[in-house]
């Protein structure tokens, strides 16, 4: 190139640079967040929480993406996809992740946490995140414990407050080995399905019943399908932020400090809405006429009684001590 040549190639030549640094300054990664249920449930605000949080900490550099409602899948497909990199977060119960990870099922036995203050004060602490450290040897970045709540039964059939009036039962639950189990285990008939499959099933009449907490029993209508409710508060269901391998390990050590502190903030926010929900979500289900039984102390010692044979099985599982140090634990 001679000397006039290069004299008017050069601004060009700052200009294509200049655009180009421009475009890689503003370059923003955006993240495909996933889960199940609406936005204005429990999983979806803590969702929003994480979206408006990464907006505001972390430059500019990524974009968080809600999809909730199951668009991506169940919740089984949504931790595959998380594994595979087609899913950049999900926010999921311990349901399907037990699958992956088993160390995890160990938070299904039932009537293992006393309250919330229980369950949150052992998943918060090193219990917890000793759980949460063996999700990466499994193809999972487990950043955070959120929350369910407890799970009581629903069904079609006839009022549930001893195990005599649960047996013979069609109840849909996780595809969870510990939960079909303890069903099995009172003499309920445990039918595995994907959550999006449960209503019209219900519906159907393929399965009688199904359990979970108050929130998804409201956020996801089953007053339409279910008539009678009790309050059995058989498992505390906590749920996990996950994220893709693939994504967490592109980014700068900094911005793994932050999505997880932002992981755990989104989850906090969870948590009210599922205290929200247990408040004012069964007077919401009983005005619109569903029968609702709160089971006592005595009968659900009744529940746990039935259950002695499920619970040597799961000491031998998962260790009595490990058993022993979350339910004892203050």
């Amino acid at each position: 190139m001679n000397a006039k040549m290069y004299r008017f190639a050069l601004p060009l030549l700052l200009s294509v640079a200049l655009v180009a640094a421009s475009g890689g300054a503003h370059a923003q990664t955006v993240l495909r967040l996933a889960f199940g249920l609406g936005v204005d449930a429990h999983y979806g605000v803590g969702a929003v929480h994480m979206q408006k949080l990464v907006a505001e900490r972390m430059g500019g550099r990524f974009k968080v993406e809600l999809f909730p409602d199951f668009q991506l899948g169940g919740e089984r497909e949504m931790v595959e996809g998380a594994q595979l990199g087609t899913i950049d977060m999900v926010i999921t119960s311990t349901g399907p992740v037990g699958n992956f990870v088993p160390d995890t099922l160990i938070t299904d036995i039932p009537f293992l946490f006393r309250d919330y203050n229980h369950a949150r004060g052992v998943l918060d602490g090193p219990i917890g995140q000793a759980m949460l450290d063996k999700c990466a040897a499994k193809g999972l970045i487990c950043l955070a414990w959120s929350e369910n709540g407890f799970r009581h039964m629903t069904n079609s059939k006839r009022e549930i407050k001893s195990p005599d009036d649960a047996k013979g039962l069609k109840i849909r639950t996780m595809e969870n080995p510990v939960h079909m189990q303890a069903f099995r285990t009172l003499g309920v008939l445990p039918t595995p399905m994907a959550f999006p499959e449960v209503f019209n099933a219900l519906q159907a009449g393929t399965v009688d019943g199904q359990e979970n907490p108050i929130g998804v029993i409201v956020s996801a209508k089953l007053i339409q399908v279910q008539r009678h409710l009790s309050l059995t508060g058989h498992v505390y269901s906590p749920a996990v932020v996950l994220m893709s391998p693939a994504t967490f390990n592109k980014m700068s050590s900094d911005d793994r400090k932050a999505i997880v502190q932002i992981a755990r903030e989104g989850a906090g926010v969870t948590r009210k809405r599922v205290e929200q929900f247990e408040r004012d979500g069964i007077e919401q289900l009983k005005a619109g006429g569903m029968q609702i039984r709160t089971l006592s102390t005595a009968e659900k010692l009744v529940f746990q009684n039935a259950l002695s044979p499920a619970y040597a099985d799961f000491a031998k599982r998962f260790g009595q001590a490990n058993i022993d140090a979350i339910r004892n634990a203050k």
